[in-house]
């Protein structure tokens, strides 16, 4: 063998052990950046709690949902000692809904939420349905003690085996009480505090105090009307009226009723909304409502139209909440029954939406409700970009704002009724469209090529909502998540929330119209997660 191939063989050798050992010592090492990353991260998300929950695909940002499993109806709605209480419908054993129980979340803002253990569980009568609670300052139930307030609970109990034999009655009224601020929970003792007499659907009730008569109102879910219940005590109620048997929707059963006044002008106006499943304006469930005069016993409505809260798909079983005085908070649960138990989550099912608040514009000769996003949202802004005119039928709002991601609000102003459409998108061709057709008349939302739809059916489709204002220019506002948007249009006039589930976030924004559109101005605002 020549030298310089006993050379090569020598080099090569000591090449390839070098080589070896270089391989290893980076797979060690890769090894040890990989334990220090995962110890940090633990350590993140120990600190936080919150790290990996609150961040899987599809997690709302802006707003509440459950760290886990499943959720449905918003339930006892109330504001004490600067805390608002949510309660929601829970099964905390799955996510697709189950035997229901009372979640608990809490919050001083209205916009970040602490989630509480669960105030209600199911008892020998039943599972824990929708329902209220309010705080009985004058303590006419008796509830209070040591000179504290006593907050009370009224929810529906639904017998399962009842149900699952045929029976006719097994959804019954209860009420428990706290006397530590909504911390604990204790079941009264004589519970039902309304049986039933013979109505399959006899649930959700919602109560207020109706200071006239210095006496408690519940509003009751019937089949498909509401019925109205008094009492004193709120452990002894007395069957009122009935109503609904001729007007509004009845394209499925009522649900979740609420009954409270607004004033407008100096006038007290009273609102009753109720929910409805099937039979929404655009499919699967909505919120209808009703306004006219209450007399402590009889509700008298001023419209034999049906009008919605919100026309879009994904507001259900929205209420008030209660204690709040002459403001009204809603809160309404952001999906639909058509497909609520096979969106594509996992960990968890379900958000609620943004909270709003409710007042009246009279147009013509109808007091209609409006919805507009809560101003406690500005606490979460981080970046505001203003453009204050433009004059052109296609605009990459992209280019001036950059590539949006996370949640953020989008507002504009037309000094000129104009068809237009904004598109949401992302690099794949996912898109979400939400404008306004003046043929029509209509503002909608198209989610048909949203991304992820072929989980149900019905999901891929375009909502619509009938422009009720009656001026000469038009406003919108879009709440925008990462995967909800929801439209406020005219003043809160005309509203619509919808869902959508894209593969990759959506990072593009356009804005265009089939005219010369003017617009002026645009503002777009970045917020901060909520969750951080």
């Amino acid at each position: 063998m020549q030298v310089w191939e006993m050379k090569s063989i020598y080099y090569g050798q000591n090449l390839q052990t070098l080589i070896q050992n270089s391989n290893l010592l980076m797979i060690k090492l890769k090894n040890l950046i990989t334990i220090v990353l995962l110890l940090s991260f633990a350590a993140v998300q120990s600190q936080t709690g919150q790290t990996i929950t609150y961040r899987e695909q599809h997690r709302p940002q802006i707003h509440f949902s459950p760290k886990e499993k499943w959720m449905n109806d918003p339930n006892g709605m109330v504001y004490f000692k600067g805390n608002y209480h949510l309660f929601f419908q829970y099964h905390p054993g799955s996510s697709v809904w189950g035997p229901m129980h009372w979640g608990h979340a809490i919050s001083t803002d209205l916009t970040h939420w602490e989630e509480q253990p669960i105030a209600l569980y199911p008892d020998s009568i039943g599972t824990i349905f929708s329902g209220s609670a309010i705080v009985d300052l004058e303590n006419t139930s008796g509830f209070g003690k040591d000179g504290k307030v006593p907050l009370v609970a009224i929810f529906t109990q639904h017998d399962t085996i009842g149900a699952k034999a045929g029976t006719n009655n097994y959804q019954t009224q209860s009420i428990a009480y706290s006397i530590d601020d909504g911390r604990t929970w204790t079941k009264f003792a004589n519970n039902p505090v309304i049986k039933n007499p013979g109505i399959e659907d006899f649930r959700d009730p919602k109560v207020l105090w109706y200071d006239e008569e210095k006496k408690w109102v519940m509003a009751l879910a019937t089949k498909d009307r509401i019925t109205f219940y008094s009492s004193k005590n709120l452990k002894e109620w007395t069957r009122e009226s009935e109503f609904g048997d001729t007007v509004g929707a009845h394209g499925g059963v009522w649900e979740c009723p609420d009954l409270f006044s607004i004033t407008h002008q100096g006038e007290k106006i009273w609102v009753l909304l109720v929910s409805i499943n099937p039979g929404g304006p655009n499919q699967g469930s909505a919120t209808q409502y009703f306004t006219g005069k209450f007399d402590g016993k009889n509700f008298t409505p001023f419209q034999t139209d049906t009008r919605w809260i919100d026309y879009g798909t994904d507001n259900y079983a929205g209420v008030t909440w209660s204690n709040t005085g002459s403001r009204k908070v809603f809160l309404g649960w952001m999906s639909n029954w058509q497909y609520a138990t096979h969106v594509p989550t996992e960990k968890w099912r379900s958000a609620m939406t943004i909270p709003r608040d409710l007042g009246l514009e009279k147009v013509g000769e109808k007091y209609l409700v409006t919805s507009n996003p809560v101003p406690e949202l500005k606490s979460i802004t981080q970046k505001s970009v203003v453009i204050k005119k433009i004059s052109s039928k296609i605009y990459d709002l992209t280019k001036k704002i950059g590539k949006i991601s996370g949640p953020a609000s989008l507002s504009i102003s037309l000094n000129q009724i104009s068809s237009f459409m904004i598109t949401l998108s992302n690099d794949m061709g996912e898109k979400v469209m939400i404008g306004y057709d003046k043929d029509a008349n209509q503002y909608y939302i198209d989610r048909t090529q949203s991304g992820k739809v072929s989980f149900e059916r019905g999901f891929a489709s375009k909502s619509t909502a009938p422009r009720l204002s009656d001026k000469n220019r038009m406003d919108l506002t879009l709440i925008i998540d990462d995967a909800s948007v929801e439209l406020f249009a005219d003043g809160g006039l005309s509203v619509m929330t919808a869902i959508f589930f894209p593969n990759t976030s959506f990072t593009n924004l356009d804005l265009q119209s089939a005219d010369k559109v003017k617009v002026t101005p645009i503002k777009y605002e970045k917020f901060k997660s909520i969750w951080k």
